[in-house]
């Protein structure tokens, strides 16, 4: 009888468009065209310590759906994968382990080790693909160095190319594993949890009918609605893209269908990815940056105390900062699990320049709470508003979150949807209650720092590390 090979499932949790499958498949045939694929799934207690209540959910009702798609056989165990992975090959008589290649630097440092203990028992190790339409650490200039700034890079990313999306192997057959009842327990426990936002539908099917919701409606307009905090003009891909319920490959085929005419918002949204696959290359090639400052410029700036600015960053956490835009923001993110981009950037800012507070306060805190918290994406996104990373936006622009409620919730609309003590103005008034006899009337905070004031001096501690 053949070795079956077995399929370690991890950031790419689907059946469709995915090359480690179709490798295992060909590696379980080899011999006479009988063997199995065992698809499996570790539980990682050292990452399921560190995701938070939100994600480990997002998780766990993402592999209920994964389980039913690969026909109920998708083997779930618990514990550390040097042990676990050697472990079950060992089980099965496995000749080979498949796995989608990761760029994280601990999902780098985990793969090296279990690769180790499996070739000690003589257990081929075998990379195809990763969660990225190019692979992080592809592609160079001319000189085969890395981009530092987005736009070359972007370009450069474009004439690369992808590969087409993967077809499912023919002839697919899937061994029947079992699971550990543990690990099935603790995956209950994650979905059961309490005080869990109302999550999207999961999996690989749902990741499919909500792409192409978007792509045959709101993408028609992403361009000019995508910064609207107010309007439905987003994809919500994100959480999907993150976990693998669909690669970003399946997606961009789509977007240069000929058969299509997606016009301007296809273009934004393809730069939208190749922000995506940007931070993962920048990750790749820093680790460090994962929670340092990726350009040292700012190594000197002086940062809140965060003992002493503990109440302050409650009030921000809690969206208590008397700021409506930032506010509804941070509700938003307790409420659902995810935030408008435009509002991320906002909420970043004042963390960072309202409130001086160093960047990874406030990644940590989103990381939390997101289901689509992707290290790569969410600590350059923070470095980026910090101005202190690849492509950073100058630490000397400050984002007013006035203004900028104004412009991207011109309405009120947003803020009214989740700072109920607001609903009672109208129109963009919700925006500046404090202009309004009865804006506090219904329990609403007043601004807890003068947004004038702490961009003077957000503006001077930059002034001190310059000089």
């Amino acid at each position: 009888m053949p070795s079956p090979s077995i399929l370690w499932l991890r950031r790419d949790l689907r059946r469709g468009d995915l090359p480690a499958l179709g490798a295992a498949h060909d590696a379980a045939r080899s011999d006479d065209g009988q063997g199995e694929v065992a698809a499996v799934f570790v539980l990682d207690p050292a990452l399921w310590r560190s995701a938070g209540t939100v994600r480990r959910a997002w998780l766990a009702e993402t592999l209920k759906a994964t389980e039913a798609a690969y026909d109920g056989r998708l083997c779930i165990r618990e514990g550390d994968p040097v042990k676990i992975v050697p472990a079950l090959a060992a089980e099965l008589g496995a000749g080979s382990v498949h796995v989608s290649r990761e760029t994280t630097p601990a999902g780098r440092r985990r793969d090296r080790a279990v690769a180790a203990a499996l070739d000690e028992a003589g257990v081929r190790w075998v990379e195809t693909g990763t969660p990225y339409a190019v692979g992080p650490g592809t592609v160079t200039n001319g000189e085969g160095s890395e981009y530092k700034v987005f736009t070359p890079f972007s370009k450069a990313w474009r004439q690369h190319g992808w590969p087409g999306p993967a077809t499912e192997p023919k002839g697919l057959r899937l061994a029947s594993v079992s699971s550990e009842q543990q690990a099935r327990t603790t995956l209950k426990k994650a979905r059961e949890a309490k005080g869990l936002p109302d999550l999207p539908a999961a999996g690989e099917d749902a990741a499919l009918e909500r792409w192409a919701e978007f792509r045959d409606g709101a993408l028609a307009d992403y361009g000019k609605d995508r910064d609207r905090a107010d309007l439905d003009g987003v994809s919500r891909m994100s959480p999907y893209l993150k976990i693998g319920a669909v690669h970003p490959r399946t997606m961009l085929a789509d977007l240069h269908d000929g058969r299509r005419n997606l016009g301007q918002g296809a273009d934004k949204f393809e730069t939208e990815l190749a922000w995506r696959e940007f931070y993962a290359d920048v990750l790749w090639r820093h680790p460090r940056s994962a929670w340092h400052d990726l350009r040292p410029a700012l190594s000197g700036m002086e940062y809140a105390d965060e003992d002493q600015a503990a109440d302050l960053v409650d009030a921000w956490r809690q969206g208590r900062t008397g700021y409506p835009v930032v506010d509804a923001a941070m509700r938003q993110l307790l409420q659902e699990g995810w935030m408008h981009n435009r509002m991320r950037m906002v909420t970043a800012s004042f963390l960072t320049k309202d409130l001086h507070v160093w960047w990874p306060v406030g990644a940590r805190h989103f990381l939390d709470h997101l289901i689509d918290g992707d290290i790569a994406s969410n600590n350059h996104g923070w470095q980026w508003v910090a101005g202190t990373g690849t492509d950073a936006s100058p630490y000397f622009r400050v984002f007013n979150p006035i203004t900028q409620g104004l412009r991207f919730d011109p309405e009120g609309n947003y803020v009214r949807r989740y700072v109920p003590e607001l609903a009672h103005l109208r129109g963009p008034a919700v925006h500046e209650p404090w202009k309004h006899d009865d804006g506090y009337a219904h329990g609403y905070p007043e601004p807890v720092v003068d947004h004038a004031d702490e961009r003077r001096e957000a503006l001077r501690r930059y002034e001190a590390v310059r000089r």
